[in-house]
């Protein structure tokens, strides 16, 4: 596990973007994944919001994807083992870059076809605690023609990436702003921020 922590961090630490193709294994990937899709047969995914507190609100058209918050209280177990590597994770990163997160948050998110994300940052105006982004994906066989691209907005590039299963991508949350391009099937991931509170 050290060795997939080293992958996303330095790789971070050399675009401002961490990548790791395999940050998480294949039956983990599997079970979030089946997960998720009785979570959404049995009606419990809400529409995502923009904003939070008083500023919260629905706007499809600025996101349209549907999500579910992971919680270990949901006693299910590939929650709980993402939830323990999460923790790992976090762990590593403030014995290895002092970054003294102590908090994190995840939900899962479904993209359904011809959904989106438009252009945004993941820290809130009126709240700094997200200090880092963390996102899994849960998407097999995925290509470029499936759109739902991950577009992160460098300095001189648009960095562009496909949703591959077991990629986990991580970056600040407040240094970069991204968006999800319209998908043209359905896409999977797990979504979340490292927090300081």
């Amino acid at each position: 596990m050290k060795g997939s922590f080293d992958t996303l961090i330095n790789s971070y630490v050399n675009t401002k973007t961490g990548i790791d193709p395999f940050f998480i294994n294949e039956p983990l990937a599997d079970g979030l994944r089946l997960h998720i899709l009785k979570l959404q047969q049995a009606g419990l995914l809400t529409a995502a919001g923009t904003g939070n507190k008083e500023k919260k609100g629905i706007h499809e058209e600025i996101r349209r994807d549907k999500i579910y918050w992971l919680d270990k209280s949901n006693h299910n177990s590939f929650e709980q083992e993402f939830l323990l590597q999460a923790d790992e994770f976090i762990a590593y990163l403030n014995q290895s870059c002092y970054t003294g997160i102590n908090a994190c948050e995840f939900h899962y998110a479904v993209y359904e076809n011809n959904s989106f994300y438009k252009r945004h940052f993941d820290q809130f105006r009126n709240d700094g605690n997200r200090k880092f982004s963390l996102i899994t994906y849960l998407n097999p066989d995925w290509t470029a023609t499936d759109g739902g691209q991950l577009h992160i907005y460098q300095e001189d590039h648009i960095e562009k990436i496909l949703p591959h299963s077991r990629t986990a991508v991580f970056f600040k949350s407040d240094e970069l702003e991204h968006e999800v391009t319209i998908t043209h099937r359905q896409r999977l991931s797990v979504t979340g921020w490292l927090k300081r509170v």
